[in-house]
């Protein structure tokens, strides 16, 4: 596997939403309290149900189980397309390209 850098290219890094700083705050937020960092990043989504319970999980062997967001309810199709629909309704949603341009 390369480990070769590629640069960002000017125009990218302008219209980002996140420099490397702010990158490097929200990380240290994410592992210094996961569950309050995570909730607020759920705040983005519609919900049904806001969870109150970022998540819950155990690794040990006995117990293991990984449950995100278990006490919210969500529409997905909602977040993905309809709440899109008033200010980007005419725009393309999904550009297909086959595997075999032929």
């Amino acid at each position: 596997m390369s480990e070769e850098l590629y640069p960002v290219p000017a125009e990218w890094a302008q219209s980002a939403r996140y420099d490397s700083a702010a990158y490097e705050k929200l990380y240290g937020r994410s592992l210094a309290d996961p569950g309050s960092f995570w909730l607020e990043q759920a705040r983005r989504l519609d919900w049904i149900k806001r969870p109150e319970l970022a998540g819950d999980w155990s690794f040990d062997e006995a117990d293991f189980h990984i449950n995100w967001f278990a006490d919210g309810k969500l529409n997905v199709a909602a977040n993905c397309i309809d709440r899109h629909l008033a200010t980007r309704g005419n725009d393309v949603a999904i550009i297909w390209e086959p595997d075999d341009p032929a």
